[in-house]
């Protein structure tokens, strides 16, 4: 063991055999099956050898076959090149060469036929299928009107579908297809109609009690009707008619024919509002009751739930009736708009009676027209969109022509003191028709709908009138400005007809006749800017405005964005935001601001009257020596200066025709101002001018005193505009020594109040306060006291 051991290390095996042999021989007893051993080596050897042989014989098989595909994939690449090469070869020839699109244009008759052939299978397919639909939908009436909805269905669907392919212009197929679903509808509609017709007749309708009920046969067949229609109905964007209301409307309609479209009298174009609408109404109103009795509750049922559950012209019979009827009056209404839209007068009456018909059926019957929101547009709108341009030209030039011949009339220019009660305002006779003509004009264009053609006669008619009446009122105080002032008579120069025109109260009057005009009108159209009609307008210039502000505040086209002349007339206001405007806002001003200068050149005129008329009072009396004869205490045999007679009687008269001619607060307001500029006048020519004896005094206090009570008279307690004046003669009038006759008698002579007025500012206060004259100052009394003559000689007191 230990020699083997010894051999087996010397030696250079393997380690792996020298592993092995130490696993076999662990012991001298393994030497014993050596041989077994020895004969396992050798077969392992054996079938190692035998595997390795085979090993190599693959491996040597797989290098062949490598080669041989190498060889094969090199001949197959040398044959690819060589079949480019032909392929670009030929290629260029081809491309030198025409024989191709030769080729092409051979093949592509054949082809065009092929597909002709194919396209035409498709179309007989689709034919046989359309077919079959309508036969379906056939086949289901009049028994059942819904089952025959779901093929027709299909059938519109499938010719909505074709109509929306490409390039579906040039197929016949698609209008074939269409025209086949629409004489299917119509067929439809037919067999449906002709049933409830057969019912009418069975029942002698409409010779049918407007009390009596409908039966079931009756109803049953406005069902099916409705059934039928229910899809049109709901996705329809039209309003569409109710076909058993257009059955039972049928013989409405072949009445409304004969009666008014036909070559009786009654189809006149001017028995249109005598007679095709009133008739139009009555019969509307007589089977009102009858359609909402007996089909409200199956409308009601239908259309419950639906997306037209709130117009009134699918849920309420009448409205329905209504619906069916007027395609015929639309008709008879554009047949005799082609006849007489030359006729521009007929043409406004007409319009005026179709917008009534519209009023009347949408306040009788609640007619909405399919907008529950917006309201029915009416059946003049058809006849506005085509001829209002030719019936606002109509009406404006009737309008401008009746303000001409109003402003002409003889009796334009009156004062129409019957207009009002006293106290009141009293416009002239062409003011009072002026309105009346505005007023005309908005009952011309209350009804109309669209804002646009609502302005058109606000602006181009109304205001143009206001307008030019403005400009009369204006040109009329520039005339008189021009007689009454030296200038105006230079420039313009002046005749004795116009200076004599103004004598009297007839520059009064002239200014009363704007001044009253002007008011009128200013307050006419403010009481207009509170109506429904006005308010609604100005409400919707004001929301239009609003949408079109832009962020930064400028407006952009609208309406009134883009009529700056609108704004300048009506609704400056609209730009600023203000809500609470009116609609003749600009208008009002400008005639208040004309009554306002009328005033204030009113009151001019007054203070001229009356300085004219005071002109031999105020210089030629003498306050010294009058009244020698007469005591102070004897007053009441005291008259009145001769000369005070004219300006009383002026005064008296200018009081009396104001009064009549001008309101209470215009009144007192214009009599005021000139009041006052009387008080002046007597103040400054004669109170503190003039010298005063005790008499001359108490004279020229009587006269005042006939002044006071001649305007107390007219105007109540009008005389408190010369407050100062009557407290400067309490003062002037003081007497010279104290008298103890009588309660009411001043306490204070003149002497005192002279020597403690002109003590000092204080003193002076006392004294006033003592004599209860609140409208004076110290500086007065010291100038009134100094007119007396006895403060002014050197007596003894």
């Amino acid at each position: 063991m230990a020699t083997l051991s010894g051999i087996l290390n010397g030696s250079s095996l393997d380690s792996r055999v020298e592993d092995y042999l130490e696993d076999k021989l662990q012991s001298t007893a393994d030497l014993d099956n050596l041989d077994e051993l020895l004969t396992n080596v050798e077969l392992q050897r054996n079938q190692l050898q035998s595997q390795l042989d085979d090993a190599a014989k693959e491996l040597e098989e797989a290098r062949r076959m490598g080669d041989e595909r190498q060889a094969a994939l090199q001949a197959r690449i040398a044959e690819f090149n060589e079949l480019q090469e032909s392929i670009d070869r030929r290629v260029q020839i081809a491309a030198a060469s025409d024989a191709p699109s030769e080729a092409i244009a051979r093949l592509q008759k054949p082809m065009k036929q092929l597909q002709n052939v194919e396209l035409a299978q498709k179309y007989f397919l689709l034919l046989q299928d359309a077919e079959r639909l309508r036969k379906e939908a056939r086949s289901h009436l009049p028994g059942s009107p819904k089952e025959a909805l779901e093929p027709y269905a299909l059938l519109k669907e499938l010719a909505i579908k074709l109509r929306s392919l490409p390039g579906n212009d040039e197929l016949h197929l698609v209008d074939h297809v269409e025209r086949m679903t629409k004489n299917l509808w119509d067929e439809m509609k037919q067999i449906m109609s002709t049933e409830l017709e057969t019912v009418l007749n069975k029942k002698r309708w409409p010779k049918v009690d407007p009390q009596s009920e409908m039966d079931e046969e009756w109803l049953a067949c406005v069902e099916k009707l409705l059934d039928l229609q229910m899809p049109e109905v709901i996705h329809s964007a039209d309003i569409v008619a109710l076909l058993p209301f257009e059955v039972m409307a049928k013989m409405f309609v072949t009445e409304f024919r004969f009666h008014f479209m036909s070559d009786k009298p009654t189809s006149s174009a001017q028995s249109v509002g005598t007679h095709c609408f009133p008739w139009l109404l009555t019969t509307l109103e007589k089977w009102e009751d009858f359609f909402r009795d007996n089909l409200g509750h199956l409308l009601a049922s239908k259309f419950h739930d639906s997306p037209v559950a709130n117009k009134t012209i699918y849920v309420d019979p009448a409205c329905a009736l209504i619906t069916a009827m007027l395609p015929v009056v639309r008709e008879k209404i554009d047949a005799v708009a082609s006849e007489t839209h030359t006729n521009p007068g007929f043409l406004s009456s007409f319009i005026s009676q179709i917008m009534a018909l519209d009023e009347n059926i949408r306040s009788r019957f609640n007619y909405d027209g399919g907008d529950p929101e917006n309201g029915w547009a009416g059946l003049s709108e058809i006849i506005l969109d085509k001829y209002f341009d030719v019936w606002f030209q109509a009406e404006r030039s009737f309008a401008l022509e009746r303000f001409e011949a109003i402003l002409e009339s003889r009796d334009a220019r009156k004062i129409d003191y019957d207009y009002s009660l006293p106290g009141k305002m009293k416009p002239t006779f062409a003011a009072v028709q002026l309105t009346d003509l505005l007023r005309v004009v908005t009952t011309k264009y209350e009804r109309l709908r669209k804002v646009k053609q609502k302005l058109k006669f606000l602006t181009d008619i109304q205001l143009d009138i206001l307008d030019g009446y403005h400009d009369r009122l204006r040109s009329s105080l520039e005339a008189y400005q021009s007689l009454t002032s030296t200038l105006g008579r230079t420039i313009h120069g002046v005749t004795k007809e116009q200076l004599a025109a103004l004598e009297g109260t007839g520059a009064l009057e002239t200014l009363c006749k704007v001044i009253g005009s002007s008011d009128h009108i200013a307050n006419t159209l403010a009481e207009w800017g509170d109506e429904e009609f006005y308010v609604i307008l100005w409400d919707q210039l004001h929301r239009r405005q609003s949408r079109q502000i832009k962020p930064q505040g400028s407006a952009i086209g609208n309406v009134v964005g883009n009529n700056h002349d609108l704004k300048e007339r009506t609704v400056a206001a609209v730009d600023d935001g203000d809500e609470n405007g009116a609609i003749f806002d600009e208008t009002i001003a400008a005639y208040t601001n004309r009554r306002k200068a009328g005033e204030e050149l009113l009151m001019g005129a007054l203070v001229d009257s009356h300085s004219k008329a005071l002109r031999a009072y105020t210089h030629n009396v003498q306050w010294t020596t009058i009244g020698e004869s007469a005591t102070p205490d004897d007053s009441s045999a005291l008259s009145i200066t001769p000369e005070l007679d004219e300006p009383l009687s002026v005064l008296k008269r200018n009081l009396e025709f104001l009064g009549k001619a001008l309101s209470a607060a215009s009144f007192r307001r214009v009599w005021r101002d000139a009041l006052e500029k009387l008080q002046d006048l007597l103040w400054t020519s004669i109170l503190i001018r003039q010298t005063f004896t005790t008499l001359g005094a108490a004279q020229f206090a009587h006269d005042c005193a006939s002044i006071f009570s001649l305007v107390d008279r007219f105007i109540p307690n009008g005389s408190a505009a010369l407050e100062s004046l009557r407290e400067g003669l309490v003062l002037l009038n003081l007497p010279t020594t104290t008298t103890a006759e009588s309660e009411d008698a001043i306490a204070i002579t003149l002497k005192q109040a002279s020597d403690r007025a002109f003590t000092d500012n204080d003193e002076a206060r006392a004294v006033l306060e003592e004599l209860q004259l609140v409208a004076l100052t110290p500086l007065n009394a010291r100038q009134i006291l100094q007119r007396r003559v006895e403060n002014n000689e050197n007596v003894g007191w």
